[in-house]
This record gives C-alpha cells, sequence and structure tokens, in this order.
C-alpha cells in the first residue's frame, strides 16, 4: 500500500489552539496574517457575490463558505512557474494566485473576460464540468516534464468528483508517468445532494490513490497551516522527479451547492450549524489573538479593508459594458468561420 507520511493531520485544533510544532512560516506573524487576509478577502468576495445574485445582478454563483483554507493554503504553497487547475469554488487561490476581484465577478456575470486573467496567465479557467480538470492536469504536467520547467501542475476539485472516471484516468495515467502534477481533493461532505456515504465505499477519498500507485493522504481541510504544510510537500517530491501525489482535503461545505440550490431540503439545520464550529477563519483568528496579539483595531481594519476592495471591484464590474453577443463565437475560434461571422454580422453584432 503507498502512502505519504503527511505528519500531522493537522496543526490547530478547532479552538486555534496549538497541537503540535508548527512548520517554519507558520511562526512568522505576517506570514499568518497573509494567509488570514487572503481567507478573509474571499469570503468578502463570496458575500457580495451572493448579494449581487439575487438582485439579477450575477450568474449562478457556487459559495466556498467555509472552504476558503483549502485554496488558500494550496496556492500559498505553490510558485509562479507551477499552474493552478481549478474547480468552481476556488476564488481564494485564484485571488492569491494574481487573479483580480472584478476578473472573478467578470467571470461569474457571464463575461469571458473575466477568464483573461492579468496574473496567473498559464491558469486555467475555472472548471465547470466535474473532474474534467483531473486529466488536464496530467497534460499539463506531462509538458512541464518534456519541457523541464520545474513547474507542478495542481488540479482542485470535490469529493464528488473522485466518483468520475475523468479523475481515476488521470491518476493512473500519473502514476504510470511519475508526473509531476497534485491532485486536491476539496472534500466537503457533500456532492450537490448526495452525501459523502452514499458517494463511494472507501474509507478516505485519499485511499483511491493506492490503485494509481501514488501516494495519498489527509489533512484538515480547515487549518490553512496544514493544508499549506502539505502542499509544500507534495510540491517538493513533484519537483525532484518523485511523482503526483493526493491530497485530501475534509472541510464542509457550509453553503449551498450554488445559487440555484436549497441545502435545507436535503441536510438538516443541527448538522450545518454544528460544522461552523470548525470553520477555518475563527480558528486562525484565534490563534492569532492567543499568539500573536492581534488586535480588535487589526480586525476591523482588515475587515473594512477587505470589504473596500471588494466593494470597488463590484462597482468596477457593474460599470463595465456588456460584451456584444459575437463575443461568444470569438472566444471559442482562433479564426472564427465565415458563416458565423455573416451569421452574427446580420444580427447587427448586437
Amino acid at each position: 500500500m503507498t502512502r505519504f507520511d503527511f505528519g500531522p493531520m493537522r496543526f490547530l485544533d478547532q479552538a486555534g489552539q496549538v497541537e503540535t510544532a508548527l512548520p517554519g512560516f507558520a511562526q512568522e506573524r505576517e506570514a499568518l496574517a497573509a494567509l488570514y487576509r487572503a481567507m478573509i478577502l474571499t469570503r468578502q468576495f463570496d458575500t457580495k457575490a451572493v448579494a449581487l445574485q439575487r438582485t439579477g445582478r450575477l450568474g449562478t454563483y457556487a459559495s466556498s463558505l467555509g472552504q476558503e483554507a483549502v485554496s488558500v493554503g494550496v496556492a500559498s504553497a505553490m510558485r509562479d512557474e507551477d499552474v493552478l487547475l481549478p474547480s468552481f469554488r476556488e476564488h481564494g487561490g485564484q485571488l492569491w494566485r494574481g487573479v483580480t476581484l472584478k476578473e472573478l465577478f467578470l467571470f461569474w456575470g457571464g463575461d469571458e473576460r473575466g477568464n483573461d486573467f492579468s496574473g496567473p496567465r498559464k491558469d486555467f479557467p475555472v472548471c465547470i464540468p466535474v473532474a474534467t480538470q483531473f486529466p488536464q492536469a496530467a497534460g499539463v504536467a506531462l509538458a512541464m516534464q518534456v519541457q523541464g520547467t520545474g513547474g507542478v501542475a495542481v488540479a482542485i476539485g470535490g469529493d464528488g468528483a473522485t466518483s468520475k472516471g475523468d479523475f481515476y484516468e488521470a491518476m493512473n495515467i500519473a502514476g504510470a508517468w511519475t508526473l509531476p502534477v497534485v491532485f486536491v481533493t476539496s472534500n466537503n461532505q457533500w456532492a450537490i445532494s448526495v452525501p459523502r456515504a452514499e458517494q463511494t465505499h472507501a474509507a478516505a477519498i485519499s485511499d483511491k490513490a493506492i490503485a494509481a500507485g501514488i501516494p495519498g493522504g489527509r489533512v484538515d481541510g480547515n487549518d490553512v497551516i496544514a493544508v499549506r504544510a502539505v502542499m509544500e510537500r507534495a510540491l517538493d517530491r513533484a519537483r525532484a522527479g518523485e511523482g503526483a501525489t493526493l491530497i485530501e482535503a475534509v472541510t464542509y461545505r457550509l453553503g449551498d451547492h450554488t445559487t440555484a440550490d436549497d441545502a435545507k431540503r436535503y441536510r438538516g439545520e443541527a448538522e450545518v450549524s454544528a460544522h461552523w464550529k470548525s470553520e477555518p477563519l475563527v480558528r486562525l483568528r484565534n490563534y492569532l489573538v492567543q499568539a500573536h496579539g492581534w488586535t480588535k483595531d487589526e480586525e476591523e481594519a482588515l475587515q473594512r479593508s477587505c470589504r473596500e476592495d471588494v466593494e470597488t471591484a463590484a462597482e468596477a464590474y457593474l460599470a463595465t459594458a456588456i460584451p456584444p453577443s459575437r463575443s461568444m463565437i470569438e472566444h471559442l475560434f482562433e479564426t472564427v468561420p465565415d458563416d458565423l461571422s455573416e451569421r452574427f454580422g446580420e444580427a447587427g453584432n448586437g
């Protein structure tokens, strides 16, 4: 059985108390404050995006409420030469990598210009189809291996994605070819309305790595320190030519699957309330207060700064002119076919 010794599954307990010695980066106040700010910004963005959708100014939106530590922890361990292939809840990781708030608003507003990232030019756009980003990540990793870039492909998907053939095929080829790729499962316990227990009989999702002959292990997905530490080790393995790793980040989806969903129809409020006790933001804030003297003034200033950044980006998004209908084909073709070009021309390019 192939297993990867991650070390501690978590460093901070639900109350923010240290369970075991922290890694080097987590002993620096500035580093922890940066991780905390990234999660606060992500949640502020999330709140605004839902509000815009509810008022008809944004498309169907997938909340990352409660899962911020996964994408932020993953992205914070990555380098510029790496490539992120995100699912639809990795807002925090995208922001950390350099995608702007306005670009995220544009994407979720149905504007393809939101995928024209000003920051991480090689990162992939948000993947809406379930699990298709995993074989794409294997392909990216193969290209990196052939070109000798030293980069690593990182794909993130939900627990439901691990029930798809795309996921298994990607792991199999990554194992067979020793590819520099890290597969991350953000196990939030629900694949829309299907609970984790009904998706698979595997004791742990990370055990699915065994069939591919690659290391797999679990980490507390609500402990951003643990997620980053585990990612650093997996990335180091990939850069050293040791191949792929599967990480299962155990977390919980505190919100609906998307704004088109009503989770109250299939899970009880008591279950959700119980999971609020282990959510990632309060956990890290408690530690910052206890160990680094994080003050009320600092907290209020941070919340205000993130809220202002989000509001400014939202205003810029709302003020952006709607693209012409022709743009829907211009983003699909390098050279637009004549028949389509003529058809949209007849429509007045509106």
